[in-house]
C-alpha cells in the first residue's frame, strides 16, 4: 500500500530537463532497495505512452507493466525541484513522485492527492516549502469530513445473510459518491470485526473517493461467525476522518450503550449517538379524507397546485400504509398513493413554512379539496371482516365419494376424519371503555400473543419454521401497526375494533400487490391479527380429535399449522390460499400432506367424515369406499420404500433400464442452495432465478455484487453446468427500484425478456457478470418469455458483442420456451439456439389460457394437458433435428406421473427442486426408453391432462 512519510522525501533538487529528473529519480528508488537498475527504461516509455503530469506543479512517474518485474518492494520516493522541471508542452513540475509498484497502487496515491489537488495555488507553495513537514502537509491538504447523514443510516433491512447486509451497507457509500462501484466486492474479502452488541465493523481504503460511514441493520436476527449479528458499520476510511467518530463509538461501547444501535427504529437516535448530521425535525399534521372517491385526479390537482404556492419542501403519506411520503406538489405521486376515503393523510413541511402551509392544506382536506364531503365520522361503522367471513357461502357439501380438485401444497398420502373449523364469529364493541383501559387491554393481548410465538419459535426445529414466525413477531412489533391502532385508540374505539380495522386493512393493502408471493403475505398477517383478536374477545381454539384427523379450514394460518402435533394431524385441507403461502412452507417442513384452495364447498363438509388426501395428483375424495382406502395405504407405504430407496441412490446418474441416460438438475433461487443441491444428486443447475438477487436489494445490484454471486454457484458446482436464467421480471413481478406502468393484465405484458431489452444497460452488466465469473467453466444462460426471433437476435448479439471482449470458453445460450408462440417457432429457432429450456409452469397457463394463481382455476392448470405436451413434443423435435438439447425446469419435471411422459418425449434434462431430485432419477431407472416413447404417444393423443394421468397410471 503507497503512503507518504518524511523518510521518503529529498528537498532541494536540481534537474535541467525531465530526462534528468528520471535519472534522479530511478536512481533513488534503487538506492532505497526498491527496484532494480533497469527501471529507469519503464519510466521512460511511460513518458512516450503519455505524460504524468498531474497538475498544480505535481508529476507521479512510474513504470510500465511490462517493468513491474523488475519492482523488488512497493514504494515511493518524493523529489522536490524548486527550480521547476519542464515537463514538455510548458508544464512545470515542483514535485515528482517516483512510484514503484507491482500494480495499480499509484491508483490509490491518486485518491490521497486528490484533496490537494483542489486546492487553490499548490504549485508555488510546494516550490518554496522549506520542510519535508511542510510539504507533507501541503500534500494532504485539507482533512476531509467524513459523511454521516440520514442517507447513510439504512435499518430494518430484509436481507437473508451477513453478505447481502455487507452490500447493502456499501451501496449507500456508493449511492453517497463516498466510493467507487467495486467497494462492495472489496468489503467481502475484508475480515469483519465484532464490536459487541450484536454490532460489527468493516473498513477499506480501496475505491474510496471521499471518507464516510454507513450503518445498516436486518429486519429479523442474523447470525455471523456463530455470533449475533444487530448492526453493521460499513467505514470508507480515507485519512483520519473517521478517527473521531471512532473515539465517539469505543466510549459509546464501554457505557454498554451499544444495544441503543441495533435497536435503533429510526436514523436520528443513530446520528445523535454517533455525532452525525442530525436532520431539523420537521412539523407535521394529520388529517382524514373525507372524500368520496378518495383522492383521484381532480382533488389531487387543487392539492398540488395549493402546495407549489409555497417555497419549501412539502411531504404527503397515508398513515394506514408502509409507503413512503411523496412530494405533496407532484400530481402523479399523489395520485400514486391511492388514498381512500376514511384514511389519514400526514403532512410535513420544512420549519420555514409549516406555519403557513400545514394550516391551509388541512383547511382545504378538510373543505374537500373543490368537492362536497360529508364527514367520515357520520358514516356508518362498517362490520367485522372476521364475522362477514365466518359464514361460508350457500354452496352443497360434496357426497360420499366424490373426488374433487385442489393444490398439491406439501407432499404425500393421508387419510382421517375430517375436523372443520371455521373462522370464528368475533363479538365485540365498536366503542371502548376509555383509551387507557383499551391501551392496557390491547398492550396484554400483544404480550400474550407474543409469549406464544415465543414458544412456537422455540419449539420449530426447522429453519424455515423459525424464521417465519420471527416475521410474525416483527409484525407484532410493527410500529407502524400499533401506533395506527393507539391513534384509533385515542378517538374512544375499543382495542378490538381498532386492532381488526388496521390489520385487515393492512392485509387488503397486501393482496392488492401485483406480486402473487407478496400478497400471499396477507395470510400472515390475518394470522397474527386473529391471535390477539382472539385474545381480546376471549375466544378459545377448539379442541382437537383424539384420533389422527384431517384439519379443514377456510385458509390455514401459519401458527394454525404448527401448533399441530404431525402424530395426530393426519393432512391439512382448505378453502383457499396457493402453495407458496407459508401456512404450505410450515406444512411441508413438518411434513404434514396438505392441498389447498379445493373451494368453499370443503367447509360444508360434517365433522367426522372420512377423507382421503392425495397431493401427488391433487385430489381429494370424500367418505371412500374401502377398497379406495386400501389402495390409497398401498401406495403410501410403497412410496415410502421407495422414497427410501431413491435417497440411498441419489448420486448416482438417472439412466433407463435400456440404457437412456437423462440429465436431472436442481432450480435454485440463490447461491447458498448449491451446495445442498449436490448433496441430493444434482448433475448441475439447470435453473439458476436470478431476479430473486435483484428482489433482494432496494437498487439494481452492481456487478461485482452479481459475478460474487455466480462465481459462488460455478465454484459449488465443481467443473457441472449452470443454466442461467436472465433476470425475469415485469408486471406480475416488479422491483421497488424499477417503475413499471400499471398493466391490464402483467402476465401478457412488459417482463422477461420484452422487459430488459427496453434497458440494456441493466442487461449488459447482468451479461458482463455472468461471462467474467465464468472462466473456464460451463455456463449456460437463457433468456426468458421469448416470443418472437427478434428477441432471442437482440440479446444473442448483445453477448457475442460481450464475449469478445470477455472470452469464455464453455458458453451455451438459449431460450426458455414459456409462450407458445416460442414452440410454434422451435423450427426456426433451433437452427441458431444453443438449447432449448422449457418453463411448463407459464407455457401451461398461456396454452390454457387459465391465471395458475386463480382461486378456482388454478387446479386445472395440468401441464399434462395434451395441448401442453404437443407444444413440447414440437419443440423437442425441432431441436433434436439440429442436434440441440431440451430441458424441462418447470413443477412437471418433478411429477412422477409426468417423468415418464417427458422422457418418452424425449426431453434431455430435468431439472426440479433439490429435494426432488433422488426420486426424479428413481423414476428415470424404472422406465425403458421404447415404453416411454408409446407411453407419450398415446399421451399426445387424448382428450385431457386426466385421460394422461390414468395412461401413466395404467402402464
Amino acid at each position: 500500500m503507497l503512503e507518504l512519510s518524511l523518510e521518503q522525501i529529498s528537498m532541494a533538487q536540481v534537474a535541467a530537463d525531465k530526462s534528468t529528473a528520471l535519472e534522479l529519480i530511478a536512481n533513488h528508488l534503487v538506492a532505497d532497495g526498491l527496484v532494480a537498475p533497469g527501471y529507469l527504461k519503464g519510466l521512460q516509455d511511460r513518458e512516450q505512452q503519455g505524460s504524468t503530469f498531474l497538475g498544480q506543479g505535481i508529476a507521479i512517474p512510474h513504470g510500465t507493466p511490462q517493468t513491474r518485474d523488475q519492482v523488488h518492494t512497493t514504494g515511493v520516493r518524493l523529489m522536490q525541484f524548486p527550480d521547476g522541471v519542464d515537463w514538455g508542452d510548458g508544464q512545470i513540475v515542483y514535485l515528482a513522485i517516483g512510484i514503484a509498484a507491482k500494480s495499480d497502487e499509484h491508483l490509490r496515491l491518486l485518491q490521497l492527492l486528490t484533496r490537494a489537488l483542489g486546492e487553490d495555488d499548490l504549485g508555488p507553495a510546494l516550490r518554496t516549502a522549506s520542510t519535508p513537514e511542510d510539504l507533507l502537509k501541503l500534500l494532504q491538504g485539507a482533512p476531509q469530513e467524513l459523511a454521516l447523514d440520514a442517507q447513510m443510516i439504512s435499518l430494518g433491512l430484509s436481507v437473508e445473510d451477513f453478505e447481502e447486509l455487507v452490500w447493502r451497507g456499501a451501496r449507500l457509500l456508493r449511492k453517497a459518491d463516498c466510493v467507487d462501484n467495486g467497494f462492495a466486492a472489496v468489503l467481502q474479502q475484508v475480515e469483519a470485526l465484532s464490536l459487541g452488541d450484536g454490532l460489527w465493523w468493516l473498513h477499506s481504503e480501496q475505491t474510496v473517493k471521499r471518507p464516510g460511514l454507513a450503518f445498516v441493520t436486518p429486519d429479523k436476527p442474523l447470525r455471523y461467525l456463530g455470533q449475533p449479528v444487530t448492526g453493521l458499520f460499513c467505514l470508507a476510511s480515507l485519512g483520519e476522518a473517521h478517527q473521531a467518530l471512532l473515539e465517539r463509538l469505543c466510549a459509546l461501547l464501554i457505557e454498554g450503550r451499544g444495544q441503543e444501535l441495533g435497536q435503533a427504529t429510526n436514523s436520528r437516535v443513530v446520528l445523535q449517538a454517533l455525532g452525525g448530521e442530525v436532520p431539523a425535525e420537521w412539523p407535521s399534521a394529520q388529517i382524514v379524507l373525507a372524500n368520496a372517491h378518495g383522492l383521484h385526479a381532480r382533488p389531487a390537482k387543487i392539492l398540488a397546485q395549493l402546495a407549489k404556492g409555497f417555497e419549501g419542501e412539502i411531504r404527503v403519506r397515508v398513515l394506514e400504509s408502509n409507503d413512503s411520503a411523496v412530494s405533496a406538489k407532484s400530481l402523479s405521486k399523489l395520485l400514486s398513493m391511492g388514498a381512500r376515503r376514511g384514511q389519514t393523510l400526514e403532512f410535513v413541511a420544512e420549519p420555514g413554512i409549516a406555519a403557513d402551509a400545514l394550516p391551509a392544506l388541512l383547511a382545504a382536506v378538510q373543505e374537500g379539496l373543490g368537492e362536497e364531503v360529508e364527514p367520515v365520522s357520520a358514516m356508518p361503522a362498517p362490520a367485522p371482516v372476521e364475522a362477514a367471513q365466518a359464514t361460508p357461502r350457500a354452496v352443497p357439501a360434496p357426497q360420499a365419494g366424490a373426488v374433487l380438485s385442489a393444490v398439491a401444497a406439501s407432499p404425500g398420502i393421508a387419510m382421517g376424519p375430517a375436523h372443520v373449523q371455521l373462522t370464528p364469529v368475533f363479538d365485540y364493541p365498536a366503542q371502548g371503555e376509555s383509551p387507557a383501559a383499551e391501551r392496557q387491554r390491547l398492550q396484554d393481548a400483544l404480550a400474550f400473543v407474543r409469549g406464544e410465538i415465543e414458544q412456537l419459535i422455540s419449539r420449530s426445529q426447522a429453519k424455515a419454521i423459525g424464521e417465519i414466525f420471527v416475521t410474525h413477531q416483527e409484525m407484532l412489533d410493527d410500529p407502524e401497526l400499533t401506533d395506527d391502532v393507539m391513534r384509533r385508540l385515542d378517538s374512544g374505539v375499543s382495542a378490538a375494533s381498532a386492532w381488526n380495522e388496521v390489520i385487515e386493512s393492512a392485509a387488503l393493502r397486501q393482496e392488492a400487490l401485483n406480486d402473487p408471493l407478496l400478497a400471499e403475505r396477507a395470510a400472515d398477517l390475518r394470522d397474527v391479527g386473529r391471535r390477539v383478536l382472539a385474545h381480546l374477545c376471549g375466544v378459545q381454539q377448539a379442541a382437537e380429535p383424539d384420533q389422527p384427523y384431517v384439519l379443514v379450514m377456510d385458509e390455514v394460518g401459519p401458527s394454525d399449522v404448527a401448533r399441530l402435533d404431525p402424530q395426530r394431524v393426519a393432512g391439512i385441507l382448505t378453502a383457499r390460499g396457493g402453495a407458496t403461502a407459508h401456512s404450505a412452507i410450515v406444512a411441508r417442513a413438518l411434513g404434514i400432506t396438505a392441498l389447498v384452495g379445493a373451494g368453499e364447498q370443503v367447509l360444508r363438509i360434517a365433522s367426522g367424515t372420512p377423507l382421503l388426501l392425495d397431493a401427488q395428483r391433487g385430489r381429494l375424495t370424500v367418505a371412500p369406499d374401502d377398497s379406495t382406502l386400501q389402495r390409497a395405504i398401498a401406495e403410501r407405504d410403497a412410496r415410502a420404500q421407495r422414497l427410501q430407496a431413491a435417497a440411498a441412490a441419489r448420486l448416482e446418474p438417472a439412466v433407463t433400464r435400456d440404457g437412456h441416460r437423462v440429465e436431472v438438475c436442481a432450480n435454485i433461487g440463490d447461491s447458498t442452495g448449491t451446495p445442498a443441491a449436490v448433496a441430493q444428486g444434482a448433475e448441475g443447475i439447470g435453473l439458476l432465478r436470478t431476479e430473486l438477487l435483484f428482489m433482494a436489494h432496494n437498487q439494481a445490484p452492481d456487478e461485482a455484487t452479481q459475478e460474487a454471486e455466480y462465481r459462488r454457484v460455478l465454484d459449488d458446482l465443481q467443473g457441472r453446468p449452470l443454466v442461467v436464467r436472465t433476470l425475469d421480471v415485469g408486471g406480475d413481478k416488479p422491483l421497488p427500484y424499477w417503475p413499471i406502468d400499471k398493466e391490464e393484465n402483467p402476465f401478457l405484458g412488459v417482463r422477461g425478456i420484452r422487459l430488459t431489452l427496453q434497458r440494456p444497460e441493466i442487461m449488459e452488466a447482468q451479461l458482463r457478470a455472468l461471462l467474467r465469473a465464468a472462466g473456464d467453466r460451463p455456463l449456460r444462460i437463457m433468456f426468458p418469455m421469448v416470443g418472437r426471433v427478434e428477441e432471442w437476435r437482440q440479446a444473442r448479439d448483445m453477448v457475442e458483442r460481450l464475449r469478445g471482449e470477455i472470452p469464455v470458453s464453455d458458453l451455451q445460450l438459449g431460450i426458455m420456451v414459456e409462450v407458445p408462440s416460442a414452440a410454434l417457432l422451435a423450427p426456426v429457432l433451433a437452427q441458431e439456439v444453443d438449447f432449448f429450456s422449457v418453463g411448463t409452469n407459464d407455457l401451461t397457463q398461456y396454452a390454457l389460457a387459465i391465471d395458475r394463481g386463480h382461486p378456482t382455476l388454478s387446479a386445472q392448470a395440468d401441464g399434462l394437458h395434451p395441448a401442453v405436451l404437443q407444444l413440447i413434443d414440437m419443440t423437442v423435435k425441432a431441436a433434436h433435428a439440429h442436434g440441440k438439447w431440451v430441458g424441462v425446469c418447470g413443477e412437471l419435471a418433478a411429477d412422477p406421473l409426468a417423468v415418464p411422459v417427458l422422457v418418452g418425449l424425449g426431453v434431455d434434462e430435468l431439472s426440479v427442486a433439490a429435494r426432488s431430485i433422488p426420486e426424479v432419477k428413481a423414476c428415470v431407472r424404472e422406465l425403458s426408453q421404447e415404453g416411454a416413447r408409446a407411453l407419450a404417444r398415446d399421451a399426445l393423443m387424448a382428450a385431457g391432462a386426466a385421460e394422461v394421468r390414468a395412461l401413466v397410471e395404467a402402464r
